[in-house]
């Protein structure tokens, strides 16, 4: 009788045993969370992933920046609806054919009379290769084009202001005013011949944008 008491009671112990292992096994398989492991933030492989993420994360936010990287002082980004966008400088713009231009205006200065050389704006932006729906008749008619000089400061024209096929003026980059030479730091100047006042003779210029109407008329933007 005494043996069958141990026998069950060794029983009972063993079981209780195996009871109290199964126990202490859950947290360690499951977790707090039920997914894995007492804390998944502590799992090495987990750690190693996250790294990784960072670093790719860091590494296409340096090529976003680098894409969008700021102007030098003097450059001038050629953007938009073209197939060929550029950054130009005076320095460019002087190895080009040039061409000079008497004006006469009116500013906040006062009256203005000077002589300007440099680049018609037609052939820097037809280097850009502008993007024109040739579907549409004239669709060139369409486009437009802004400038952007220092302190925001904006100016818009019509692309057949500036295309020799529709207008006989000419518009100019210029890079020297009365034969002194801009400053290769300021960058070229707007020179609009045929204004009567001076707004838009965009001085350090650092943006030409081309772009069409279309979007705008007819409100899909």
């Amino acid at each position: 009788m005494e043996r069958r008491r141990n026998l069950r009671r060794a029983g009972l112990a063993l079981a209780a045993g195996a009871l109290f292992l199964a126990g202490c096994g859950t947290p360690a398989a499951e977790g707090k969370d039920g997914k894995g492991g007492k804390d998944a933030k502590a799992d090495p492989a987990a750690s190693v992933s996250a790294s990784a993420g960072t670093s790719a994360g860091a590494s296409a936010g340096a090529s976003a920046n680098a894409s969008a990287a700021p102007l030098k002082p003097g450059e001038v980004r050629v953007g938009g609806a073209v197939g060929k966008p550029y950054t130009l400088t005076l320095a460019d713009l002087r190895k080009l054919p040039q061409r000079s231009a008497p004006v006469k205006f009116t500013s906040a200065k006062g009256d203005q009379e000077h002589t300007y050389a440099g680049v018609p704006l037609y052939e820097v932006l037809k280097t850009a290769e502008p993007r024109f729906d040739q579907t549409k008749k004239n669709g060139q008619l369409r486009g437009v084009v802004a400038a952007t000089g220092g302190g925001d400061y904006r100016a818009v024209f019509a692309w057949a202001e500036l295309d020799p096929g529709f207008a006989k003026s000419q518009i100019l980059l210029a890079v020297s005013e009365d034969g002194v030479p801009f400053d290769d730091a300021a960058g070229p100047r707007l020179v609009v011949p045929q204004d009567t006042k001076g707004g838009r003779y965009v001085s350090e210029l650092n943006q030409l944008w081309v772009g069409v109407v279309d979007p705008v008329v007819d409100g899909t933007k």
